[in-house]
């Protein structure tokens, strides 16, 4: 249960649910998952309402706490019985419902037990509790069944010590009498009407402790007993002697003073002369400066305490700076981002609002309020996006870069690069200062072909990297790519951790000795050069000598383009073969008329084939000897037909909107497709996986994993010369040997709150044999469509294909109206 507001905790949950908020260091519900899984529950079911993005993007589905997590989400208040009423789908058998927002090591084993052999309906679990006045009072006979239920009773009405923890086991069956849609609870309403009707239900006071943590004083106090060891909750880091506790990478200089019990987070740095006393939890990437005295003082994330500063009984919200000599007082809260001023004095019981900026030397004496924040998606299937100062600016390309360098290893390497692009070196030198100001060390090799970069990650000189460029078509984008130390692009459990990074602000901060270092390798272009050329056969290419007509397109290309092919001996007319940052994002008009300037050249210099290289240096469009542009899939089947004859048992992986031509060619030579997502990154993996000759997709991106396995239009065009050489052919034989494909594609604009229904409906629509890869492709007999959301627009994409052109539109138009139908 993870809905609730906690509004009696702000300002400290004024932009954070309840369940969000640190207990020594770690959100309460994360404790809470850990209690599940520590008793053998794996399939966890969240509700939630207020932030729920916060907790989803935390927690994702789980998998980092070995649980499988699912989330239903109410789209207003509906009480506790109603919020497990909207999760009923996800109940299919016996199940425990537990609060999010509390703090307790109960054995929730002995509490399932004990239901199973009383055959109860309800297990209610229970706590002796000193004043029961605030919680409800559960009255049970010997045997712990069920007697009747005091919702917050008057000490008149005080017949028992035993209160409701909100801790329960429930059999399914139960929800059928919970109105849906309804506010409605369950000691108020349910348990009352179930009583009346003599349904089985039991108490049951397991062993452990239980706190509520319903207010800021409840807050503090429970962190003393977690410090006391009254409730036993995972700790990170390692306890030293006198009840210090210490988080990986935590730093105590000599001549710091700290008296236990004591929490000291992760990465968080204590300098000699500060003072921390009992009862003080310092959070992850805190600074304690020399001075400082801390006394039952509760610190969250990123938080900078002054010198000579004092905080005693009070809580100090993440990414907040203290300054020196600030003093904050009993009670008080400083929530999130807040700045407090040298010399200034916060009173008893003040609340200071996230974003507030307290003056130096102020005293603040009345509490401050503000309201809350939002936040926004950051990976896309091109990496992260977005407009030039609008969507991403050098601060934000800094704090992205801060997140991506902490998700690596400190002292780290990292390979940055950029294009041609004056935007594009801006956000690179930003990232650049972020991924040092987290301890990680940049080669920057500059202005590069993005496979240049990859390269330099893949042959073990970085163990990670990231690329700027301008986004294709739209010259007021830009588009950053993260790759790892194999070159290609990152997979989806590192974006989401990069995500978490960002989103929580748990962004590593490096000490003054730890900043990474920024070196520029001079040959790193070089080492690319030398390596293409030694995996080819060079011998070969030089006496054919093809005749090649290349047009950079204004991009980085042709930094490596002359030496490459100058070492493999061919004759280059060479077009647009300057750095021009005016013209690196071709437009789709200027791009055309590129390719009819190339068929013009090539056919009045009678070159062997044409070739145009996108601004990174990615993808290339090629043109055949009688000066006709390639269409995307003839490219991509020529690519796949020369390297199956030249391969023994070829194993060729292509997206699954592929033509069935491609397994045609490949089985016909004794080899294997490996079908992968529509997606670049999916690709790479497939290409990197083992075994696989080539990797493709229509729209001029070739791998050839041998060398790198990730998209590379100069090692395209360099093998694309050797495999016509061995096999003394030409590109137009070969795409004139090709047999014909069809395949046609409709994009069906559809609301993102559809998209699952479609899917689900098309699944349950759908006979005959399917491939569900990525989408739902659908067979009949040779023909095939394929159905697949979008994954960043309000699309369904739809691909058929086809014996003839007529069939695959008409297949294709089928399916389109299929989807308009069922996002009805």
């Amino acid at each position: 249960m993870a809905g609730g507001q906690g509004t009696r905790l702000r300002p400290l949950t004024s932009n954070q649910p309840k369940p969000m908020l640190p207990i020594v260091g770690e959100p309460m519900l994360q404790h809470i998952l850990r209690l599940l899984r520590r008793h053998g529950f794996t399939d966890v079911v969240v509700t939630v309402q207020f932030l729920a993005s916060v907790i989803r993007t935390f927690f994702g589905d789980g998998s980092d706490l070995d649980l499988s997590i699912t989330y239903a989400t109410e789209e207003q208040p509906l009480g506790t019985a109603g919020s497990v009423k909207n999760a009923e789908s996800e109940l299919d058998d016996s199940f425990l419902v537990i609060s999010g927002d509390a703090v307790t090591d109960f054995d929730l084993s002995q509490v399932v037990k004990f239901h199973r052999e009383k055959g109860s309906a309800v297990t209610v679990a229970l706590k002796r509790v000193r004043d029961p006045l605030e919680f409800g009072i559960v009255i049970t006979d010997d045997e712990g069944r069920i007697e009747r239920f005091l919702e917050k009773p008057g000490w008149g009405e005080v017949f028992s010590d035993q209160i409701n923890t909100g801790i329960y086991v429930i059999e399914p069956e139960v929800l059928e009498h919970v109105p849906p849609g309804e506010e409605y609870d369950f000691a108020h309403d349910l348990f009352p009407f179930l009583l009346e009707r003599g349904v089985p239900m039991y108490g049951y006071a397991p062993e452990g402790e239980w706190t509520d943590v319903g207010n800021l004083e409840a807050y503090l106090d429970v962190h003393r007993a977690v410090l006391d060891r009254k409730v036993d909750l995972d700790l990170t880091g390692f306890e030293l002697e006198g009840g210090i506790f210490l988080g990986t990478d935590a730093e105590v200089e000599p001549g710091a003073e700290l008296r236990g019990p004591v929490f000291v987070g992760p990465n968080s740095r204590v300098e000699a002369g500060a003072h921390l006393r009992e009862y003080t939890v310092i959070g992850a990437n805190v600074v304690v400066k020399s001075g400082a005295f801390l006394h039952r003082a509760i610190v969250h994330d990123n938080v900078y305490i002054g010198t000579s500063s004092s905080l005693r009984g009070c809580v100090i919200g993440k990414n907040t700076d203290i300054g020196r000599g600030a003093q904050i007082d009993e009670g008080a809260v400083v929530a999130d981002a807040c700045r407090v001023g040298e010399g200034s004095v916060i009173n008893p019981k003040v609340k200071v609002y996230p974003f507030k900026i307290v003056d130096p030397g102020a005293l603040v004496s009345q509490s401050i309020i503000w309201e809350s924040r939002v936040s926004q998606a950051l990976f896309g299937d091109r990496g992260v996006t977005g407009l030039v100062n609008i969507d991403v600016s050098p601060e934000s390309a800094v704090r992205l870069a801060m997140a991506f360098a902490t998700a690596l290893p400190k002292r780290s390497i990292v390979v940055a690069s950029r294009d041609v692009s004056r935007t594009a070196r801006v956000i690179k030198r930003a990232m650049v200062a972020g991924a040092n100001a987290a301890g990680v060390h940049v080669h920057d090799l500059e202005l590069v072909p993005m496979p240049v970069a990859r390269f330099y990650a893949r042959s073990a000189r970085a163990n990670a990297g990231f690329a700027v460029r301008t986004a294709p078509w739209d010259a007021a984008s830009v588009e950053m790519e993260f790759f790892d130390g194999r070159g290609i692009d990152i997979d989806l459990a590192t974006r989401r951790k990069v995500e978490r990074i960002l989103y929580r602000d748990d962004i590593r901060r490096a000490f003054h000795h730890e900043i990474g270092e920024l070196s520029f390798p001079a040959r790193g272009r070089e080492y690319y050069v030398r390596e293409m050329l030694n995996v080819v056969d060079t011998a070969s290419v030089r006496l054919r000598r093809p005749k090649l007509v290349v047009d950079y397109g204004f991009g980085s290309t042709v930094l490596t383009g002359p030496a490459l092919l100058g070492g493999l001996g061919a004759e280059v007319m060479a077009v647009s073969a300057t750095l021009d940052e005016e013209r690196a994002a071709l437009t789709i008009d200027q791009t055309e008329e590129h390719l009819s300037e190339l068929q013009r050249l090539v056919r009045a210099s009678g070159a062997d084939l044409g070739v145009l290289f996108d601004v990174t240096g990615e993808r290339i469009q090629l043109l055949d000897e009688t000066g006709r542009v390639l269409l995307p899939g003839e490219a991509l089947l020529a690519f796949i037909e020369l390297v199956a004859r030249s391969t023994t048992f070829p194993r060729i992986a292509v997206p699954v909107t592929t033509s069935r031509v491609a397994e045609d060619i490949v089985t016909g030579h004794g080899g294997e497709v490996v079908w992968t997502p529509i997606s670049a990154t999916a690709l790479m993996g497939a290409a990197e996986d083992g075994g696989v000759s080539f990797g493709g997709a229509e729209g001029g991106g070739y791998m050839f994993p041998s060398f790198l396995s990730a998209q590379d239009g100069m090692m395209s065009l360099v093998k694309l010369l050797e495999l016509l050489t061995r096999q003394e052919t030409s590109l137009g034989a070969v795409v004139g040997s090709l047999p014909p494909s069809h395949i046609a594609r409709h994009d069906v604009p559809t609301p993102w709150e559809a998209k699952g229904t479609v899917m689900r409906r098309l699944l349950e629509r759908t006979e005959g044999p399917t491939d569900t890869t990525d989408g739902v492709k659908m067979y009949r007999g040779r023909d095939w469509a394929l159905v697949a959301p979008h994954p960043e627009e309000p699309v369904v994409r739809v691909w058929a294909e086809a014996g003839s052109r007529e069939e695959a539109s008409a297949l294709v138009e089928e399916f389109a109206a299929l989807v308009e139908e069922l996002k009805g």
